[in-house]
């Protein structure tokens, strides 16, 4: 296929209720919207860079300066075999995945709808239903999670993440739990604790989570090797992965059970 047009959207798109994490506090939700076109076929895809550079180095100036400047010219009026072959063309930038993604997205959805097939397709999926997770921000209160968790399961969510940060961490955790005793629960700390305070979260061993995401620092590897030798409940690493190699790493290191 050969990209004939691409349009970038910023867009801010203010939340029903704000969202808190260990790192950031959110109210309007900003990100870039890419249109690509191949002939008269329109492809969509989101570069999900938030406004403020908490979870990530990318933010959405950033990422528009990655699309406008490098990433959109590579491919602009050139033939693109497939997928690999695209990512193959973005690999004279360094990083920036967030803004690489935003337009490989746009590229899927040009595939998919040149052959007539979905995504999953695509991808060999095979499956056609799944349960549909919610991450639930850090509250005011337990009780105000509990209520934020119990509105959800109305909705039909059959997992739910909590964020978590120290001090609102394992009361939190076990509110929920207690309440719920097997719904299939997991924290995501997002990089809020050290090595030193991995004992906080002792605690929250004993109460079948799921999963502990991304406890320690953004960029590490090591120190969760020690971290999941200390627990029972899969470590799941985020942030730190950044590339099929990272995974690698990290699986080999035995840093973590889960990636997301």
């Amino acid at each position: 296929m050969k990209i004939t047009q691409v349009n970038l959207y910023h867009l801010g798109m203010r939340l029903r209720q704000p969202f808190e994490t260990s790192s950031e506090y959110i109210d309007v939700r900003e990100c870039i919207l890419v249109e690509a076109f191949t002939g008269d076929i329109v492809g969509y895809g989101e570069c999900v860079a938030a406004r403020d550079p908490g979870y990530s180095y990318e933010t959405v100036p950033t990422a528009w300066h990655i699309l406008k400047d490098f990433l959109v010219p590579a491919i602009l009026n050139q033939e693109i075999e497939d997928i690999r072959n695209f990512a193959e063309r973005m690999n004279f930038v360094r990083g920036h995945p967030m803004a690489k993604a935003g337009l490989e997205m746009a590229v899927w959805d040009l595939q998919g709808k040149i052959q007539n097939r979905s995504l999953s397709e695509l991808l060999g999926g095979v499956r056609k239903r799944v349960d549909v997770g919610v991450s639930v921000g850090i509250q005011n209160s337990p009780q105000k999670l509990l209520s934020a968790v119990e509105d959800y399961l109305a909705q039909g969510y059959r997992r739910v993440k909590i964020k978590i940060k120290p001090g609102r961490d394992v009361v939190e955790t076990e509110t929920v739990r207690r309440a719920y005793p097997n719904l299939r629960l997991q924290v995501d700390a997002n990089s809020a604790y050290t090595l030193e305070m991995a004992s906080m979260l002792a605690p929250l061993d004993d109460l079948n989570l799921l999963l502990i995401e991304q406890p320690l620092w953004d960029d590490d590897l090591w120190d969760h090797r020690l971290i999941q030798k200390q627990f029972r409940t899969p470590i799941c690493l985020d942030e730190s992965i950044l590339s099929v190699r990272h995974a690698r790493h990290a699986l080999e290191m035995e840093s973590c059970r889960v990636i997301n």
